[in-house]
């Protein structure tokens, strides 16, 4: 049974995604009402995913989602954003923090533990191989999740590395913003395009100008991946 821990200050909706989650038995599904006391949950007992409501009194969820990566023990839990805020810069500020994915309020509880079961799905999905991938300066080590630009290690956040990964495996190839949706972040119905979108931004800066400008953008279809070594 994996535990989710729901930080959102709404008892109302607090309660039925609790109860939605649990109705199946897969689920174990703790909430808690503001963010210190969200991140004193995560940290005690470290869920396998974090439901973050963006507008919580006092600490507010970018914020808490901030300290959660910030910290070593904490930094690969999966986290979704429920978020009723319409501008898009806080949605953008979330993803760029290391937010795994957003729900807008109002949401179906269905498709919400339909996104939780394919992000877990996700995380807990095995490496099919150990070797290492290379172009130009840039070296991915699958085994190891690390990445190397020349001498310098970049840190990426855990859908940052797949999606890294997916791209370089298809390189020379167009894949569509769906198609990353389904294989990287686990969804088989339509999603959110503009989250690939901004974990691709985020991507490109973290790698520098020469590696990340091998990603590249196919207008109106997705991205491709440039060079084969």
């Amino acid at each position: 049974m994996k535990r989710i821990l729901v930080i959102e200050d709404d008892p109302d909706i607090g309660l039925s995604v609790k109860y939605n989650l649990e109705r199946d038995g897969d689920f174990e599904a703790t909430v808690v009402r503001d963010g210190v006391e969200g991140i004193k949950a995560t940290i005690s007992q470290p869920p396998d995913l974090i439901l973050l409501d963006l507008n919580l009194p006092g600490l507010d969820g970018l914020e808490v989602c901030r300290r959660i990566r910030g910290d070593a023990t904490t930094a690969s839990i999966p986290i979704i954003m429920l978020t009723a805020r319409v501008e898009e810069s806080d949605t953008i500020r979330g993803l760029e923090l290391g937010a795994d994915d957003y729900i807008t309020k109002p949401f179906s509880v269905k498709e919400l533990v339909a996104r939780v079961r394919a992000v877990i799905r996700r995380s807990e999905r095995p490496e099919q191989d150990a070797d290492v991938l290379t172009a130009g300066d840039l070296q991915v080590d699958l085994a190891g999740r690390r990445i190397h630009v020349g001498d310098t290690e970049v840190a990426l956040t855990r859908k940052e590395f797949d999606l890294l990964v997916d791209l370089m495996r298809n390189r020379g190839r167009v894949v569509t913003r769906q198609r990353l949706l389904e294989r990287v972040w686990g969804y088989d119905h339509p999603g959110e395009t503009r989250t690939v979108d901004v974990h691709v931004r985020q991507l490109r800066k973290k790698l520098g100008a020469a590696a990340g400008d091998r990603v590249e953008t196919v207008v109106g279809v997705g991205y491709r991946f440039r060079g084969t070594n």
